[in-house]
């Protein structure tokens, strides 16, 4: 779930359009909306020191869903932002991935190639972060 919460709708919906292309079902299976898509507003919590008291450090926008699939799986999302058909989309891939005949395409259509390019993409961050990073004498090293 927290790697189709950080992807984009577009990019879901073309892993789900691959899956089914995989799995030779022609469409994606129907579905109803149970619950949302809803925005609204969700509570962040931050830790004093990264491991002390827990402290309240804001507000952020959030899109929540649940849907029910023909075959009675019901998935759920939860989202940053206002992207109502992130959220359903994601909720729609949870659902399809508690069927056991649909998960291993799933995974393999949907999941991964969204798991990979989120690491790439972080690596890339990470690489232009250490690019800049000043390493600075000791005082210590400084006076030997």
């Amino acid at each position: 779930m927290a790697v189709l919460a950080r992807a984009g709708a577009e990019e879901i919906a073309a892993g789900l359009d691959r899956a089914t292309r995989l799995d030779n079902a022609g469409a994606r299976p129907a579905h109803r909306r149970l619950r949302g898509p809803e925005t609204g507003l969700v509570m962040v919590r931050g830790r004093i020191g990264g491991g002390g008291d827990a402290f309240n450090l804001g507000e952020m926008t959030a899109t929540r869903c649940t849907i029910r699939t023909e075959c009675g799986h019901t998935g759920h999302a939860y989202v940053a932002g206002r992207d109502a058909r992130q959220a359903e989309l994601a909720a729609l891939a949870d659902a399809l991935l508690q069927d056991p005949a649909r998960q291993p395409t799933l995974l393999q259509a949907v999941i991964q190639p969204l798991a990979d390019a989120q690491q790439a993409a972080a690596q890339t961050t990470a690489r232009k972060a250490a690019a800049t990073q000043v390493k600075f004498f000791t005082l210590a090293a400084m006076r030997s």
